[in-house]
Formats: C-alpha cells, sequence, structure tokens
C-alpha cells in the first residue's frame, strides 16, 4: 500500500466513526461511540481508577491506560510513522501527527472560525472564548482550562518526574520537557528561521525570535498594558503583578514565578553546567548566558537600538538598554521600595534585605550574593588578572577596575550628581555618594545591627568581628582584611604612585594622599 494511501486508511477510518450512535452521559453530556467506553467514562465521575501501574503504583481508569503509561516506563513507542520514521506509544498520538504531513484541520470554532487538527485542541481553544476551567486542584484549589496542565501542575506539590534522561540520568516532571533536554547531547536544532536561516533547538524559542524581524508582540498585559512577543513572557511577567511563586527548591525553600528560574536556581547547589560552547568547550548553567558568550566568537549583533542605534547580540539587553531611555524601572521591592529595570537586578538587591548569599567558593568557603561575586572573588585564589591597561600596562582581575583605572589616565567624570552638581568616574561611586544627600544605609550588620551606606564598608566592618584577614601580601606575609587594603600596602614594596596631582605633577600612592595634596593648591582646609 502506498504511503499516502496509509495516511488516508487512518484518517478515514477515524471519521467513519462518526455516522454511528452515540452513547450520552447522564452526568456530564459527553458522547460516546461505544457503550463500554461510557462505562469506562463514567468511573471518572465516580473517582475510581481500578487499574494501577505494578511499575510505579499509579492508578488508572482503565487497563489500557496502563498498557500506554507503562511505555512511559519502558521507552516503547510501537506506532512508526512511515512518511518521516518518528515513533509513537499511542496509536491516537500517530494519528494525530500525520495530519502534520497532510495540514488536515478537520475541527472548526463556531465562535471564531480558527481550525485545529485534534478535537482537545479545539475544546481547550474553546475556553478562552467561555473562561472555563473545569479542573482543579486538590492540594491548593487553582483552576485550569486542560486536565493535561492540571496533571502537570499537580507535579508541582508531589515532586514527581516520571520522565527519564538515559544520557545523564537527569529527571523531568513532562515528557515535552526531556524531549527539549536531549537536544543539549545531540546538538539538535530542527526549529529553523525561514528569513535569516537561525535554527533552534524549541519552537517558541524561533517564534520568539521570528519577533526580532516582524517586532510582532501580540501578547498584551491587561494590568499594565505592556506587550510580548511570547505568551511565557507575559505569564511570567504577571507573576510580578500577582506575586505569585509556585516554583519551590526542596533544597533550599526558595520559590519562583517560573519553573524555568527554578531549574537555573538549582544548578547553583548541583553545580551543573549542561550548556557548552562548541566553539571554545567553556560551559555555562543557563542557555542565554551561552548564546550571549557565543557572541564573543561570532561578534554578531542582531538586536539594534531604534533610538540611538546602538547595537546589541542579545534582545534582552536591547530592552535593559532602552530603560536607560525611557528611564522605566518596572521590578519593585517590596520590603523598601526601590525600582529596577530588570528582575535580576531585583533579585540581587532583595538579597541585601535576607542577608542571602547562595554562591560559595570551593576553596575557603567565602559566600556571596552574587555568582560574578564569586568568580572575582576566585581570581584572589588563582592569582589571576586578565585584564590589562593599555595605557601603562598594570592588571587587574575585574575588568571593571580596568574601566575604573582608566579614568586616572582620561580624568573623565561621567555622572553627574543632580543634587549638588559633583561629577564622578563612575555610576557605583555616584550611587554610594547619593546616600551622602539621603541618608540611606541600606547594609545592615547581622552581629551589632549597625548600617551602612556601602556593601564593602559592611564587609570591613564586619571583619572587627570576626577578625578574618584573607588577603596576605606575597611579599612580606602581612594580612589584611580588605583586598584594597592589600593593594596600597604592595606600593610601599614596589613604589609605585599611581595618582598624580594634575596641577603639579606631583605624584601619590594613595588617592586619599592625593585629595589632601591637592587643597595645597586650592587653599581648602581639611577637616580631621
Amino acid at each position: 500500500m502506498e504511503m499516502s494511501e496509509k495516511i488516508v486508511e487512518l484518517i478515514s477510518s477515524e471519521h467513519m466513526i462518526k455516522g454511528m450512535t452515540s452513547y450520552d452521559c447522564d452526568v456530564c453530556t459527553k458522547s460516546f461511540f461505544q457503550e463500554s467506553n461510557l462505562i469506562m467514562h463514567k468511573y471518572i465521575h465516580r473517582r475510581e481508577k481500578r487499574y494501577p501501574c505494578d511499575i510505579c503504583g499509579k492508578s488508572f481508569y482503565r487497563s489500557s491506560h496502563v498498557t500506554t503509561h507503562k511505555r512511559t516506563h519502558t521507552g516503547e513507542k510501537p506506532f512508526h510513522c512511515d512518511v518521516c520514521g518518528k515513533s509513537f506509544s499511542e496509536n491516537t498520538a500517530l494519528i494525530k501527527h500525520i495530519r502534520i504531513h497532510t495540514g488536515e484541520k478537520p475541527y472548526h470554532c463556531d465562535i471564531c472560525g480558527k481550525s485545529f487538527s485534534q478535537s482537545v485542541h479545539l475544546t481547550g481553544h474553546k475556553r478562552i472564548h467561555t473562561g472555563e476551567k473545569p479542573y482543579h486542584c486538590d492540594i491548593c484549589g487553582k483552576s485550569f482550562s486542560h486536565n493535561n496542565v492540571l496533571t502537570k501542575h499537580k507535579r508541582i506539590h508531589t515532586g514527581e518526574k516520571p520522565y527519564h534522561c538515559e544520557v545523564c540520568g537527569k529527571s523531568f516532571s513532562e515528557s515535552s520537557k526531556l524531549t527539549k533536554h536531549k537536544r543539549i547531547h545531540t546538538g539538535e536544532k530542527p526549529y529553523h528561521c525561514d528569513i535569516c536561516g537561525k535554527s533552534f533547538s524549541v519552537s517558541s524559542t524561533l517564534t520568539g525570535h521570528k519577533s526580532v524581524h516582524t517586532g510582532e508582540k501580540p501578547y498584551h498585559c491587561d494590568i499594565c498594558d505592556r506587550s510580548f512577543s511570547q505568551n511565557t513572557n507575559l505569564i511570567r511577567h504577571k507573576h510580578l503583578h500577582t506575586g505569585e511563586r509556585p516554583y519551590q527548591c526542596d533544597i533550599c525553600g526558595k520559590s519562583f514565578s517560573h519553573n524555568s528560574y527554578l531549574t537555573t536556581h538549582e544548578h547553583i547547589h548541583t553545580g551543573e553546567k549542561p550548556y557548552h560552547c562548541d566553539i571554545c568547550g567553556k560551559s555555562f548553567s543557563k542557555t542565554n548566558s551561552l548564546n550571549r558568550h557565543k557572541s564573543v566568537h561570532t561578534g554578531e549583533k542582531l538586536y539594534h537600538c531604534d533610538i540611538c542605534g546602538k547595537l546589541f547580540s542579545q534582545n534582552s539587553s536591547l530592552m535593559k538598554h532602552k530603560y536607560i531611555h525611557t528611564g522605566e524601572k518596572p521590578y519593585q521591592c517590596d520590603i523598601c521600595g526601590k525600582s529596577f529595570t530588570h528582575n535580576s537586578y531585583l533579585t540581587i538587591h532583595e538579597r541585601i534585605h535576607s542577608g542571602e548569599k547562595p554562591y560559595q567558593c570551593d576553596i575557603c568557603s567565602k559566600s556571596f550574593s552574587e555568582s560574578g561575586a564569586l568568580n572575582r572573588h576566585k581570581f584572589i585564589h588563582a592569582g589571576e588578572k586578565p585584564y590589562h591597561c593599555d595605557i601603562c600596562g598594570k592588571s587587574f582581575s575585574r575588568n571593571s577596575n580596568l574601566t575604573k583605572h582608566k579614568y586616572i589616565h582620561t580624568g573623565e567624570k561621567a555622572w553627574h550628581c543632580d543634587i549638588c552638581g559633583k561629577s564622578f568616574s563612575h555610576n557605583s561611586i555616584l550611587t554610594i555618594h547619593k546616600r551622602s544627600h539621603t541618608g540611606e544605609k541600606p547594609y545592615h550588620c547581622d552581629i551589632c545591627g549597625k548600617s551602612f551606606s556601602e556593601n564593602g564598608t559592611l564587609t570591613r566592618h564586619k571583619s572587627i568581628h570576626t577578625a578574618e584577614k584573607p588577603y596576605h601580601c606575597d611579599i612580606c606575609g602581612k594580612s589584611f582584611s580588605q583586598n584594597n587594603s592589600l593593594t596600597k600596602h604592595k606600593y610601599i614594596h614596589t613604589g609605585e604612585k599611581p595618582y598624580r596631582c594634575d596641577i603639579c605633577g606631583k605624584s601619590f600612592s594613595q588617592s586619599s594622599h592625593l585629595s589632601r595634596h591637592k587643597h595645597t593648591h586650592t587653599g581648602q582646609s581639611i577637616s580631621l
């Protein structure tokens, strides 16, 4: 039999059923073509699940459901598509799949005219019009429009993860998540953009990518009118308004508004970095971190700011950048009211209040509130200083320190205080300076309760309680509680004087000495 004839036979045999006598359920009015199916269906109303799985103990309304379920454990997929070769654990899944090849969509919405390849998709779609959510979680009471969504939701409460990766052993609560995960190992990217040719491992990522070309944002928040290119982004955004965080880490108890945030957070505990750069081999805990890293190799910058023309390699970076022009800060701390341009900045800020430091150094056990701070700290142990000044040759362990250092040579002070007009060479210094006007002291010592305007000052203060001095001079062995104190100390050995007076040319080993010296030119008195 020809391939096309087999497809027609499968679908037409399904259509023949439509002309048969129906058996109606007197509870919910659902109809069936066989009386036995009606009898089985009534077990749903009686909540009887008479058929248990002898592997995991899960129970089902029908014995056929147990047979299908067992294939989750065995991996058996006896039904094969003769067009593309894909295999399925159920015959109904094969029939639905074949419609991808034929393009058939026999189920039509009588309200908006939209067509679907599966009746369940039509039923679910109609609930958009009616607002019906007939499936209720008996643990938290939340309601859903689809039974399979309720089943997935319940796994949040039970922690059940029945789908296992046979490559690395990782488990998942949904088969679709396992399928996506496997592409990390295989490198498969089956979804291709027909505009620029870029490939993706997930169809939703392709959909989101296409909005880069079209600019389309069809998903609108009915609370603040903000629009999104993907429905998942809208759902995440709405959690900002509701405060809902249904996904909880079973290791530390922290809660998250989205499952993907929980998955990323869990990598902190496991140390897992499943995303690998195929160019240099570097590994990452987040797929967007890998994508950002790859732009280092490619130099590709697809995203353009339509206000100032600046280019970005990531759409998220463009979105953050645009807040500079709009001044928008949509993420607000519910403890102190401070607002931020990005959710990640809010998360880091909230750790000031909670004292949480989830990132721990595996060498000295010191803990940090940010992963970047941990990475920078590790340079102390390694002695690595990969950032070099191209003017004087000085090396730094952080790129931000190099940037600050270069202002010594250029004298640039681009950040201005709008209260007193004073200028600064770095934005973070301006932020700290402004606290002298507002009196804000957001950093609190959890030992004595004293408050500080700078995190560094708090850290230095804590050394009074702990007497910790982790920074050692490799020349004379003297120890210091702060890295900057060690840096200043080393000038004694090297004779280096990097701070130069722009009036008389005299040089100093410390910036404070230069500041005091400048008063000799201005005649301003120095308060001691």
